[in-house]
């Protein structure tokens, strides 16, 4: 692609945001304040460090690896095609799901619209799904998301930065409004108690369980688009900083004025945990007299469901298209058209996937039940895979090499590992049962291939499959809080993830691979410049 075609980094950050921004600021800080009150505020502080310092190990995988569809070609290198797969897998099916969940999230805002024109719109869903008739609008928006990435990279920036300004610009003006028309300092509390009613293990159940890692997570927006960044070697780590700190202030202003904006009386009639709003900031509007500017956030709970599932098109191509690149999927899903560089053919497939999946899952909880734990699990890989790249080949082209990264790599998998326990089980298991479902394709190529090396892949593999066994059962074990039995009482559980995890974090990266997967890897380093170079 010609350097003046590829994406520069305003309309970057505009990309990054136009997903970070989603249907998780209409959802989350209600969702999380049923959770923690308060304290949820806590909650988006502590899902904004886990992100960050997981991202912090991909700006390093990703400028050193400027491709398209990069996060599904990361493991491979490192530690050989099983563990690859199975980080591609994970990390396209909380992908490929993002795309019917803002379809989704749109959907059912517009069946609240409380204007009478809009009757019509209520037979969009019945007692919480998505009805026959709400499916086809559902469709509709699916297939404008995919069409507005069908013909060009140009498109979807304009359109996407256009949709980034207005996302941005609605919260911040929702938080200005809301905070000047009444704002009430006594719905923080006076002491812990009332800071946090439902005790400080709720602010780690809100972090995933309300939304929030999910809100963040689309930082991987960035890392995806390799190729077509302008100065990938220091847009990639401008992109996702910026992004995220802009989004980081954005999400906890939101909580903050979400708390202090609650009538009084609503909290004295049954709690935090009593709230019941079915558009959270829309109805605070309503309720403080602001039905002019509810009208504005009915429209942005439209806008922004639309501008991420339009973003997450693209992304989700791409990581389709490069697991066909890594010869486990159907060689012609990685065919890209000759005009744009766009893997039109996956984009298509994952459309058909997407309408599959919405027809039988038709409500936003329980398309969104499996999307942050899995996209965890992938996440595991990256703190193994960096620090494997610098022993294996410390002779790569490194434009960004931070030497913290040896610190925040085993953090960075810690605070993985435990945010996909705050997922609560049965998340967890249902999670891997979904990732189990792609090892047939997985064994099929191999199959074709004679299963070359099949004992060194297993080496690299085994630490992580054991580890997701050894998460599901303290899963099952943990404390109530957390979905659990009782047997492991909290905090005891958080010190023995913690514990274990780097102790698997320390085997992932003896489990590296030598192997001839490195000699692709070299070729994508040799594309990159950095400043030695010029």
């Amino acid at each position: 692609m010609q350097e003046r075609h590829k994406i520069g980094l305003f309309s970057l950050v505009m990309l990054a945001l136009s997903s970070i921004i989603g249907s998780g600021w209409l959802f989350g800080s209600g969702e999380a304040a049923m959770v923690a009150g308060p304290a949820a505020i806590i909650a988006w502080i502590i899902g904004a460090i886990v992100i960050m310092a997981i991202a912090f190990n991909y700006v390093e995988l990703g400028a050193m690896f400027p491709e398209s569809g990069g996060m599904s070609r990361y493991a491979q290198y490192s530690h050989g095609p099983l563990l690859g797969f199975i980080a591609a897998w994970a990390n396209w099916v909380s992908l490929v799901t993002i795309i019917p969940i803002e379809a989704v999230a749109a959907v059912q805002y517009m069946s609240s619209w409380p204007w009478a024109w809009a009757n019509w719109t209520r037979q969009f869903v019945a007692h919480g799904d998505v009805t026959t008739f709400g499916l086809l609008i559902v469709f509709l928006f699916m297939l404008v998301f995919t069409l507005l990435n069908f013909w060009s990279i140009r498109l979807l920036t304009r359109f996407t930065s256009l949709i980034a300004v207005f996302k941005m610009v609605v919260p911040a003006l929702t938080i200005i409004l809301l905070m000047a028309s009444g704002f009430h300092p006594a719905n923080f509390g006076h002491n812990w108690q009332t800071f946090a009613p439902q005790g400080s293990a709720a602010i780690f159940q809100a972090t995933t369980a309300s939304g929030i890692i999910f809100s963040y997570n689309a930082f991987q927006t960035v890392i995806n688009m390799g190729s077509e960044i302008r100065d990938s070697r220091h847009n990639v780590a401008r992109g996702i900083a910026i992004s995220l700190l802009i989004s980081a202030v954005i999400y906890t202003l939101l909580q903050v004025t979400f708390i202090g904006s609650v009538p009084p009386h609503l909290l004295a009639q049954g709690g935090w945990h009593g709230l019941n709003f079915a558009s959270p900031f829309a109805d605070l509007a309503i309720l403080l007299g602001l039905q002019w500017w509810s009208i504005l956030l009915y429209l942005d709970a439209f806008v922004s469901p639309f501008g991420t599932g339009v973003t997450f098109v693209a992304v989700t191509s791409r990581t389709l298209w490069a697991m066909a690149k890594n010869q486990h999927m159907p060689q012609w899903l990685g065919r890209l058209n000759r005009r744009y560089g766009i893997p039109r053919l996956a984009m298509a497939a994952n459309l058909v996937i997407s309408l599959l999946m919405v027809s039988v899952f038709r409500n936003w909880s329980v398309l969104a039940s499996v999307i942050s734990t899995s996209t965890l699990i992938a996440y595991l890989t990256g703190p193994v895979t960096v620090i494997s790249l610098r022993k294996l080949r410390p002779n790569f082209k490194r434009p960004v090499a931070s030497k913290w990264l040896r610190v925040v790599a085993p953090v960075a998998f810690v605070l993985a590992s435990l945010a996909t326990y705050w997922a609560m089980w049965p998340t967890t298991i249902q999670v891997i049962l979904v990732i189990l479902l792609g090892l047939p394709f997985y064994v099929y190529y191999e199959w074709r291939r004679g299963f070359p090396n099949f004992k060194q892949q297993l080496k690299g593999s085994l630490w992580l499959i054991i580890y997701l066994v050894f998460l599901s059962a303290v899963s099952y074990l943990g404390s109530q809080p957390f979905g659990g039995n009782g047997w492991l009482h909290y905090p005891w559980d958080f010190v023995l993830i913690s514990v274990t995890a780097y102790l698997f974090y320390c085997w992932g990266v003896a489990s590296r691979i030598d192997s001839d997967e490195l000699v692709a890897a070299a070729e994508v380093n040799r594309q990159v410049k950095v400043d030695d170079d010029e």
